[in-house]
């Protein structure tokens, strides 16, 4: 997989201006970060092709911590490159085992999205997906964390978007009362089976249920991201950017596109 100049030019100027005597490109930094995604290597690990290892490490570290990345994604939804067909929306969370690497972040950078749970430490991805390869927003939490609180958080970002009468769809986690109500007071509508236990039962549409496998898919896909299927990063802010990342860059890149 390669960025290429037509790629870039998409991007171009949503990326910061080089200033000075930059010997590495911007195009050359985006490829360099998407060797070390898809290898899940060190910084260090990159081949001398793209240029200094340090000098493209110092780079996206400046562009995690000042949500370069962050910023072009939400510019990409608002272009409509990113495009999100708003007839309905997948709601779930995925698991990702913290490598030892990832632990230990200083305590001056503050509490971080790791957690212990039944499969060691863990970080969880929540995500709101209107597709198999469109993600409309995510978020992470510990891996210990429970999936209904979490989802809650994602859904009243999505107040005001003109979203009414979309339909929510989401597995058991989240068939609570509290979140089912949220949905309703945003004017969607949610689509989820109630759990056994359940004394009053309700009917919901099994067939357009059956699309919450698309966000399923879209977690698949980031997965084979080796930086994202095991999380290396200590801080948030850098595991975030790479699914930034590997989001902006399956959406550039993707075999679907013309």
């Amino acid at each position: 997989m390669k960025i290429t100049s037509a790629h870039f030019k998409i991007i171009e100027n949503l990326l910061p201006v080089q200033r000075g005597n930059v010997k590495i490109s911007n195009l050359q930094v985006l490829n360099a970060i998407l060797y070390v995604a898809e290898q899940g290597c060190k910084w260090r690990g990159l081949p001398k092709k793209f240029g200094n290892w340090h000098s493209i490490y110092t780079r996206a570290n400046r562009w995690a911590k000042n949500g370069v990345l962050d910023r072009v994604f939400a510019a990409l939804q608002e272009n409509d490159f990113i495009n999100i067909q708003v007839d309905h929306v997948s709601l779930d969370s995925t698991a990702v085992k913290v490598h030892p690497d990832g632990t230990g972040a200083f305590k001056k950078n503050g509490e971080q999205s790791i957690g212990k749970s039944r499969a060691g430490w863990t970080t969880k991805i929540h995500m709101v997906a209107a597709g198999a390869q469109t993600a409309v927003t995510f978020s992470l939490s510990p891996g210990n964390a429970g999936d209904a609180p979490e989802g809650r958080k994602l859904l009243k970002t999505l107040e005001n978007q003109g979203w009414k009468g979309t339909h929510v769809i989401m597995d058991k986690a989240y068939e609570g009362d509290e979140t089912q109500q949220l949905v309703l007071e945003l004017e969607m509508v949610p689509v989820v089976p109630p759990k056994s236990n359940r004394l009053t039962k309700w009917e919901y549409d099994k067939e357009l249920y059956k699309k919450r496998n698309e966000v399923e898919r879209l977690f698949r896909r980031l997965k084979g991201f080796r930086r994202i299927f095991s999380r290396f990063d200590k801080l948030d802010v850098v595991f975030m950017f790479f699914i930034h990342f590997a989001l902006i860059t399956d959406a550039l890149i993707s075999v679907n596109r013309p």
